[in-house]
Order: structure tokens, then C-alpha cells, then sequence
């Protein structure tokens, strides 16, 4: 069996995952990285993205919605201002987030500081349903 990394995906609310996984692969502000055991240390400012790791043959998702991850070759720490589990995602409020950032976003684009924020919103809802339809189609 190949050795496997420490996860652990922490928001100011909770310890939400700590896992001991073979593979780790998160959204950063430069791109997509994937970690492996022994992976050498580094620190990353997340986007809002989909995080997804892996045990044995089964991949699981969650909607990490910024943040920082500290690497080690032992350990994942995501330090992640919001973030959820796909299976833990309720899909009606993820939609009903989606619309009204839709609709916040057609109102304020004359107001470019409230279009960025509902902006940031639509990402989030996006997200967050592309990471629940995971656990739906597996």
C-alpha cells in the first residue's frame, strides 16, 4: 500500500475533514496542485474551487471557498474560510444562492463593489453545486 498524507480541511467554525489520504488535489490562486506523501512543504493562497482527495479507489469532493493550504510531507492543513462536503451540500439552497446571485449581479453592475460581491457569490453557488453533483453521478 502507498503511503498516505494526513488531510485535514479547517473553517472558524469546525474541524470539517481529518483523513489520512493518498492523494490531495485544490484550487489555488496560480492554478490546480495535487499533493502526494512526501510532497516537499510549500503555502497557497486558495480560490474558490473544488478541492478532491483520494483513498484506495474511491474520490471524494468538497467546495472550498478561499483560503490558505499549508504542505508538508506529512500533513494537507486547508485553512478554508467556508467549506463543505459534497454529500453534505444541500442542492435547493445551493440553486436558491445561485439565483439571487444572478439576480444581484444584473442589478449592480452600475455598482461595481456590490457586482464583485454578488460575483464572489455566483463562484460560490456554482461551486458548490458542481461539488454536490459529484456525489449524485458516483
Amino acid at each position: 500500500m502507498a503511503k498516505q498524507i494526513l488531510l485535514e480541511v479547517v473553517t472558524p467554525d469546525k474541524l470539517l475533514l481529518s483523513k489520512e489520504v493518498d492523494v490531495v488535489v485544490a484550487a489555488s490562486v496560480d492554478g490546480e496542485f495535487g499533493v502526494l506523501a512526501g510532497h516537499v512543504p510549500f503555502l497557497a493562497s486558495l480560490a474558490i474551487g473544488e478541492m478532491r482527495y483520494r483513498v484506495g479507489n474511491q474520490t471524494d469532493y468538497a467546495a472550498i471557498s478561499g483560503g490558505f493550504a499549508e504542505v508538508t510531507g506529512e500533513k494537507v492543513t486547508i485553512l478554508a474560510e467556508a467549506a463543505e462536503l459534497a454529500r453534505e451540500i444541500d442542492l435547493d439552497r445551493a440553486q436558491r444562492a445561485r439565483e439571487r446571485a444572478q439576480k444581484r449581479m444584473a442589478q449592480a453592475q452600475a455598482e461595481q463593489l456590490d457586482y464583485v460581491r454578488a460575483e464572489t457569490a455566483l463562484r460560490r453557488a456554482m461551486l458548490r453545486l458542481k461539488v454536490a453533483g459529484r456525489t449524485q453521478a458516483v
